[in-house]
């Protein structure tokens, strides 16, 4: 969560109050304009309040036309029911709300059996707030185990986590919050991701583990797990040294096992350890749930785990956030419901179709050249062409915000700062009409593009946020 800072300017500014928000009378229900930056004096009529909050969120962007966001836009009316009675449910609250407690097992259980755990009902695994939350628990559970095994060594010696450049912020943060060295593989040429050698010889022995992406938020590609498992099987034959792999999956673990099923990257892999997903992502939910899984209980070092009374037994709970709603959980086991596999399945394949086809249709206007075509997951980046001279893709994604589209430019990190790229994420809710317009857009604004004398991007880094 971004920190805010107060207001900058010391003069108070009012709200204004149209006459008509007064419930009855006009003039004499007529509300005070109330402050922006302290708490009103009085209250005021709730239709009051609910029209001076919404119309502020009128300026907001539209979210469905946000490609930029990875995050659910979209859900059934009877998702949003269902997660309105029970927004007043607290997850941690497991011996007043059992039957939220129970989905959220079965939840844990669907996913072990999805990712192929050796023993779907010894794998053991929690909810969280979103796939940020879930990566601290995995990177924690890596750095525990590494403790333990190194009690002669540590703290003396500095633990450290090997990774992709490309990995998601919440690793950056992960490994400033428990004081974890972090070793990023860089980008090279035209490989954007992990390469498994590459992060092998990184590794030592105050190695906690390797992470592995399945779905780079930079250009929606697949990082080779099972190369990297390998590559590590190398590490460990040459050195004795058993260094776990976890799978960020925040995005792809709820696509690959659907589209890509002959791909193995999951808990068929011994080296796995742990893998995370958002289900507010691909798991087709809106806003605030993630999902952490270990193979086993073994890979999860009991002290770490949190224990409360469950329908008078014991209930393990492991998570950094205590109160939370169950909306969100039990809007996940209506859609694992709902949908199914072959739903599912239908749900990613459209996305992907969406993706690769309004990728081809990118290409063919023959000023851009893309990097990914929305193959693995339903994303693609792309750039100018080499040709291309009077515009970049800041330009772009400026001007088609004019017309409501939200498209991401940003620059590449480490070793290809050189490369900026546009990227547009498919989701559920994007439909194949949405892309049709989106390229029309797109191609209605080339003439005025390619008529500039440069691009007129200044501050690249400013020039529009990157959303992972």
């Amino acid at each position: 969560m971004p920190l805010n800072e107060g207001p900058r300017q010391t003069g108070e500014r009012r709200l204004s109050v149209n006459p008509f928000y007064g419930p009855a009378n006009p003039v004499g229900d007529m509300a005070e304009a109330p402050p922006t930056h302290r708490l009103p004096d009085q209250p005021m009529a709730p239709v009051t309040a609910h029209q001076l909050v919404r119309d502020e969120l009128m300026l907001d962007g539209n979210a469905r036309l946000n490609l930029a966001t990875f995050v659910t836009t979209w859900m059934e009316p009877e998702a949003g029911v269902l997660m309105a009675e029970c927004r007043d449910k607290n997850m941690i609250d497991k011996d007043e709300y059992p039957r939220t407690a129970e989905l959220e097992r079965r939840c844990v259980a669907m996913l072990a059996d999805l990712w192929h755990a050796p023993d779907p009902a010894a794998a053991v695994g929690c909810s969280t707030t979103g796939s940020s939350e879930a990566c601290m628990l995995a990177g924690m559970a890596l750095k525990r185990r590494w403790a333990r095994r190194n009690a002669d060594r540590y703290p003396g010696a500095r633990p450290n986590l090997v990774m992709g450049v490309n990995v998601q912020v919440c690793w950056e943060k992960f490994c400033n919050f428990w004081e974890v060295e972090a070793r990023l593989v860089p980008m090279e040429g035209e490989r954007f991701h992990l390469d498994p050698q590459a992060a092998a010889e990184l590794c030592d022995e105050n190695t906690i583990g390797v992470v592995g992406i399945l779905g780079s938020t930079f250009d929606g590609s697949y990082e080779p797990v099972a190369e990297l498992c390998a590559a590590l099987d190398a590490v460990q034959e040459r050195t004795g040294l058993d260094i776990p792999v976890h799978v960020d999956g925040a995005s792809g673990a709820m696509v690959a096992p659907f589209l890509d099923e002959d791909l193995v990257w999951d808990f068929r892999l011994p080296r796995v350890a742990s893998i995370n997903t958002s289900g507010h992502k691909y798991g087709l939910v809106y806003p605030g749930v993630g999902w952490a899984l270990w193979r086993d209980a073994e890979a999860l070092p009991e002290e770490l785990v949190f224990r409360v009374n469950y329908l008078g037994g014991d209930m393990p709970t492991f998570a950094l956030n205590f109160s939370r709603p169950g909306a969100q959980v039990v809007a996940q086991y209506y859609t694992f419901l709902r949908l199914g596999r072959d739903g599912y399945r239908a749900v990613q394949q459209a996305a992907r179709d969406v993706a690769t086809g309004m990728a081809g249709r990118i290409e063919a206007l023959g000023d851009f050249r893309l990097l990914t075509r929305g193959d693995e997951l339903p994303v693609f980046a792309f750039t100018t062409a080499p040709d291309v001279t009077a515009y970049d893709v800041f330009d772009v994604s400026r001007r088609l915000r004019e017309s409501g589209w939200l498209v991401p430019a940003y620059t590449f990190p480490a070793n290809r700062e050189d490369l900026s790229v546009l990227r547009v994420v498919c989701r559920n809710g994007f439909s194949a009409d949405l892309a049709e317009l989106l390229t029309q857009d797109l191609e209605r604004l080339l003439p005025e593009l390619r008529r500039q004398s440069r691009p007129f991007t200044r501050d690249k880094s400013a020039a529009t946020s990157f959303h992972h």
